[in-house]
């Protein structure tokens, strides 16, 4: 197989596993990093996660913020993953430090894509895209959903996917031509771990199984794992009929923090010895909210389990998912495997 892949952000979680992913089924990929004195760390990385065919693999220095690279990043490119973009959910003292980059990324990455006479480019938005700042209603959130960005709960990293994603859309809208584009909205993103870094919201599992907090706020989070996630990548660059769509992959109820706990405790045991057993009542988070941005984030959103829909995906793409269970087992494990957890 001849077809070439680039992959933006290659020292990433999702990323590092599309590129995983692409090689095991023989396309030749390229990867962006923001300098290459990454491409060692980051092959190191890779190997150690079971990477085949290197040879097909190599990297380019490109910076989101910068026009320079991305035009040799693109030669010879048939589809790009554009998986790049800075991820920090939660209170931001600027927003702008997340919105800037993951807006104007975007469109550097498009504008050199079309340029370079792309098939497909294939967006990594996030279910911060969509479901954020709505009402707590019964409703069951799927693509043709936004987040309302003036609305309740809405930080700077939920801005930051939706601006960046409606600004791709509009960029396709201004052009006329060949190339196609594709958005991918994963709810919470958990797997295993790639190397040293934890990043998404694998945090929140290493903050549980180092006893980072005293006891669970009510809060449930729809997970997805970053193998489906990165499966889906590849079924959206390669599907005809998914080209000018958004794709939102979850997989099941969302989950709550507490059975979260629950589950590392039953599958980790001594491992698990960290992880807090009781709750806090909402009465108490959203009095600290009041003082503390960190709390004042997640206040909103207490006691609320948004219902998603993967129909389209598994319609489409023909998607299938793990359970999140074994997302959630398999960041855990790797996460002490690898001596990222507190003893």
């Amino acid at each position: 197989m001849t077809t070439r892949v680039l992959v933006t952000g290659g020292s990433g979680f999702i990323a590092g596993h599309c590129i995983l992913q692409l090689l095991a089924s023989g396309y030749q990929v390229r990867a962006t990093v923001r300098s290459l004195t990454r491409e060692a760390s980051v092959r190191s990385v890779l190997i150690d996660a079971g990477m085949v065919n290197e040879h097909n693999l190599s990297f380019v220095a490109a910076d989101l913020m910068r026009d320079g690279g991305w035009a040799e990043a693109m030669q010879g490119v048939d589809f790009v993953l554009h998986v790049a973009s800075p991820v920090q959910p939660g209170h931001v003292d600027d927003e702008d430090d997340l919105i800037v980059p993951a807006r104007e990324g975007a469109l550097r990455v498009l504008r050199a894509a079309w340029d370079a006479g792309v098939e497909r480019v294939v967006l990594t938005s996030a279910f911060h895209a969509v479901s954020w700042g709505h009402p707590h209603t019964d409703r069951v959130f799927t693509e043709a959903d936004w987040t309302v960005l003036d609305g309740p709960g809405v930080d700077a990293y939920g801005k930051s996917k939706t601006l960046a994603e409606q600004a791709a859309w509009e960029f396709m809208k201004g052009t006329t031509g060949p190339m196609e584009l594709v958005t991918m909205l994963p709810v919470a993103v958990m797997g295993p771990v790639m190397g040293n870094d934890v990043s998404g919201s694998n945090h929140l599992i290493q903050s549980i199984l180092n006893g980072g907090m005293p006891a669970f706020p009510h809060l449930f989070f729809p997970i997805v794992d970053v193998r489906d996630v990165a499966r889906a990548h590849i079924l959206a660059m390669t599907t005809p009929d998914a080209a000018g769509q958004r794709f939102l992959l979850s997989n099941g109820p969302a989950v709550e923090m507490k059975d979260i706990g629950a589950t590392i405790r039953a599958r980790l045991g001594a491992a698990a010895r960290n992880v807090p057993t009781r709750t806090v009542p909402n009465i108490i988070v959203r009095i600290a909210s009041v003082f503390s941005p960190q709390f004042r984030s997640i206040a909103p959103d207490l006691g609320y389990a948004k219902k998603t829909s993967n129909e389209k995906a598994r319609r489409v793409l023909g998607w299938t998912s793990r359970d999140p269970e074994e997302a959630i087992v398999a960041a855990a494990e790797s996460m002490v495997k690898k001596g990222l957890v507190n003893k």
